[in-house]
């Protein structure tokens, strides 16, 4: 199965591993999704990823990997994650470039664009393209202005 994961600037997991594009790596043990878990996390869209990293905060990087063996899958119905997993065996395919994250998010559904919008500090640039493309969406430029720009009075109830 191909996915993605999010790692530190640097290819470091949250556990302080480096990682490596082009190696494959295997997990021991009886593999289970979670904090307590055991295996190679992975999402299926690459915005989930997100929600394991301060993207607006941290440079991250994000790879697209390729999983197989033992897996075990996660789905966050009251937060509306799904198809997170973890599996037995890992390997890093590539990392993605700002543009190829940015172009990729450029094509998601409202909701999941949200979401990303939520979740990962985009340059000027990148908000004016946002802006433009999304010119006639309500949704996605208030969201723009509550999370990119810190306008929070933009979802104020009105008087």
């Amino acid at each position: 199965m191909y996915g993605y994961k999010c790692f530190n600037q640097g290819l470091i997991n949250r556990y302080g591993h480096k990682f490596e594009i082009g190696k494959t790596y295997h997990a021991e043990s009886e593999i289970k999704f979670g904090n307590n878990g055991n295996g190679f996390h992975i999402c299926t869209n690459l915005e989930d990823t997100l929600r394991y990293f301060d993207a607006f905060n941290n440079e991250v990087d994000i790879c697209l990997v390729c999983c197989y063996g033992d897996n075990s899958l996660y789905n966050d119905e009251y937060y509306g994650y799904y198809d997170m997993y973890a599996f037995e065996y890992m390997k890093i395919i590539k990392k993605l470039s700002r543009e190829e994250i940015f172009e990729y998010a450029k094509r998601l559904s409202d909701y999941r664009l949200k979401r990303f919008i939520s979740l990962m500090k985009l340059t000027q640039n990148e908000l004016e393209e946002i802006k433009n493309l999304f010119k006639d969406n309500e949704d996605i430029l208030k969201c723009i202005l509550y999370y990119q720009e810190n306008k929070t009075d933009v979802y104020a109830l009105k008087k």
